[in-house]
């Protein structure tokens, strides 16, 4: 689709009222190409406004602390999306106002968070695997998450600053689940942690690339997409699945029960969803994206990339994170003994 079609195609989709001349945005940090915010207001004549976050636990405290109101599009990951829909702070999705809705991946819609894709719908999705500098650490030396522990790598290491994610990587050494509510497994998995947390230079969730690239750490947790990014700037950067199993998220474009300018979220859900845009998103940010259509706009060296879209034996291997229930708390206690 052609920019001027898709303006009026945008536009032509949404009478927005004057009121909604802006549209307020929750997001993760560069997590939206600036390209393309500045592309929807030239097409839409709407104004983002762009706020973002660093870590989904303060993306729900602001939006219970608000009550759903302030912002008109939030992208929370996997489980808490059930965690906003239960609290009624979610709006249910009109999915005739969203005409790409027939083009996304099927294989990662009606996910156990949000059967039917009633209030959400996948933004990227990735995986949390590890990280190396090649150039410091030779291959092979890093094929296990087990291998984190290595005392070679002590003081030049990173975790994400992600209570799944870390609490996850122990699980499944265990040989549990990475969304398990058993308080037995979750202790055990908080012990490994233990062990490992003197060894650890840095928790980092806002960009666990950055470190990597400027060599305060050379090993470590990384996001597909980070490791995508690290790599663009230093080739020594090597991305591995673990042998036990990476882990995989959804992050999620949601529009609160209480947004002001719905209409303009409608228009800024489907601006996104258009292949081009979404093509954007994958060579900008690393990740995967819903439309399929998407990939007849990339180049062959992102569309075969084993980093951005992993292959089918370690799609089946890895696990996918979803719900715990009550359990959320022992979570959050064990984090917080492992962060003190």
């Amino acid at each position: 689709m052609n920019k001027t079609l898709a303006a009026l195609t945008l536009m032509g989709l949404f009478s927005v009222p004057a009121s909604a001349a802006s549209l307020n945005v929750y997001n993760w940090s560069e997590y939206l190409p600036q390209s393309l915010i500045e592309d929807f207001t030239k097409e839409t004549g709407i104004k983002v406004n762009y706020a973002t976050f660093e870590s989904n636990e303060t993306m729900y405290a602001k939006l219970k602390l608000l009550d759903g109101k302030g912002y008109d599009i939030v992208v929370p990951s996997t489980y808490y999306v059930s965690k906003l829909a239960n609290d009624g702070l979610l709006h249910k999705l009109d999915k005739s106002k969203i005409t790409a809705f027939n083009d996304l991946d099927t294989t990662i819609l009606n996910q156990e968070f949000d059967p039917q894709n009633n209030y959400s719908l996948p933004y990227m999705w990735g995986s949390t695997a590890m990280g190396y500098n090649s150039d410091v650490i030779a291959a092979g030396k890093l094929k296990s998450w087990e291998d984190l522990w290595k005392p070679e790598f002590a003081g030049q290491l990173l975790l994400t600053d992600d209570v799944r994610d870390v609490m996850g990587m122990a699980l499944i050494i265990n040989g549990h689940s990475v969304n398990s509510q058993n308080e037995a497994e979750l202790q055990q998995a908080f012990d490994r942690l233990l062990t490992l947390k003197p060894a650890v230079t840095v928790f980092n969730s806002d960009a666990p690339h950055v470190p990597l690239i400027t060599g305060e750490v050379n090993v470590g947790m990384q996001w597909n997409g980070t490791a995508h990014r690290a790599q663009q700037e230093n080739p020594a950067i090597q991305y591995v699945y673990p042998t036990e199993g990476a882990i995989f998220w959804m992050d999620n474009i949601v529009i609160p029960s209480q947004a002001e300018n719905k209409e303009a979220a409608y228009a800024f859900i489907n601006f996104l969803m258009e292949p081009e845009n979404q093509a954007t998103l994958v060579k900008e940010i690393g990740y995967a994206a819903p439309n399929l259509q998407a990939l007849q706009h990339l180049p062959a060296s992102i569309r075969d990339s084993e980093i951005i879209f992993p292959p089918a034996d370690v799609k089946q291997k890895g696990q996918f994170l979803g719900s715990v229930g009550d359990a959320v708390g022992l979570y959050e206690r064990f984090w917080m003994e492992l962060k003190k």
